[in-house]
């Protein structure tokens, strides 16, 4: 799925700017989505906990409020950094639609954070498992707040409407599992996509990674098959509730996936320059999203050319446990504050 976030940002950026351009110019409205993306996160950086008295009063400059440390170095959140929350809402619907709040808006069954680094020039895919425990907000069918609980994460999305207010909500509790970072927009994604966006590439190669016959016979583990229609859907989507871990197993069938994903649409997009803009207008009405078009503009050079490859994909470790019916998955604290640190931060050198 993260996969297909990146591509759909990709689809959009090229869509458009195209339009933009006609309308107002690419360089003005690069100006204006650069402030608004920067504008539009309720929070402006990670809060990290307490700061090492030593390294702060060693710090070779004057201390800065963004700066935190870590094992006796400092780091510096890269401000620069733009991140996208892109969600795999469990819906087969074929357009997207308000519904009744309070349970209805659909679970995020997949969720990634697509971050783009402009000092790199990289862009990083964080997965995000979705039996993930953290505070989950509780709203009635009225829209009324009712009370935190712990919960799976993928949870969040279900109080909304099933649009934009979902969103929101689901952004705020990736945001507060990541020590409040700052995500800039968003991208949900009916799970009846996948077919569309993996044909519209042409399918996607895999050697498959677990044995999932029982959804699709094709599927069987360590063969080799190019992914087309609804067994695309099955390789992604589908897992057996009834093992273990069954999801932590699907997360990397899903980086798989994504890895092999891209290449397949740089290669489509190589053979046809409209194939961006055939695979937005395929998937468009299964989709809700706040990123605008000066937005895109803005983004549209960067998600073109910056590099990208399997070790960009990463996972937070944890422990998988299963109380009664469901599953629970806790984050190691180490393994996400160490991720946080390598993906949005960067080392202050203090010689001198």
């Amino acid at each position: 799925m993260r996969g297909k976030g990146k591509v759909f940002l990709i689809v959009w950026a090229v869509f458009m700017t195209f339009i933009a351009g006609g309308l107002v110019g690419f360089e003005i409205m690069r100006v204006m989505g650069k402030a608004n993306l920067g504008s539009k996160s309720a929070t402006s950086a990670p809060m990290m906990g307490q700061q090492d008295s030593y390294a702060v009063s060693n710090a070779s400059t004057e201390w800065q409020d963004d700066w935190i440390t870590y094992n006796g170095d400092v780091y510096d959140y890269n401000e620069d950094i733009i991140t996208f929350l892109i969600m795999g809402i469990d819906k087969d619907d074929e357009v997207v639609s308000k519904v009744s709040e309070g349970g209805e808006g659909g679970q995020a069954d997949a969720l990634f954070l697509l971050v783009l680094n402009p000092h790199t020039q990289k862009i990083s895919i964080i997965g995000i498992n979705r039996n993930t425990m953290t505070d989950v907000d509780v709203y009635d069918e009225y829209g009324r707040y009712q009370t935190t609980v712990e919960a799976q994460v993928c949870l969040q999305h279900g109080f909304g409407d099933g649009m934009e207010e979902s969103c929101e909500y689901q952004v705020k509790a990736v945001s507060s599992l990541f020590y409040q970072l700052p995500i800039h927009g968003y991208a949900a994604i009916n799970m009846s996509a996948i077919p569309t966006i993996n044909d519209q590439v042409g399918g996607v190669d895999v050697v498959v990674l677990e044995d999932l016959t029982k959804f699709d016979k094709t599927l069987k583990k360590g063969a080799e098959v190019h992914l087309e229609g609804k067994t695309a859907y099955h390789y992604i989507k589908s897992r057996d509730i009834h093992i273990s871990g069954s999801n932590s197993s699907r997360l990397e069938r899903q980086k798989q996936y994504i890895n092999a994903f891209i290449n397949a649409a740089r290669n489509k997009c190589s053979e046809n320059n409209n194939a961006a803009v055939e695979l937005f207008t395929a998937i468009g009405s299964k989709m809700v999203t706040n990123i605008s078009a000066d937005e895109i503009s803005y983004l549209a050079p960067y998600l073109v050319s910056y590099t990208f490859d399997v070790d960009d994909i990463i996972s937070i470790d944890g422990e998988t446990s299963r109380d009664g019916k469901y599953e629970e998955f806790r984050v190691d604290d180490d393994s996400l504050y160490e991720t946080i640190i390598d993906v949005f931060y960067e080392k202050i050198d203090q010689a001198g």
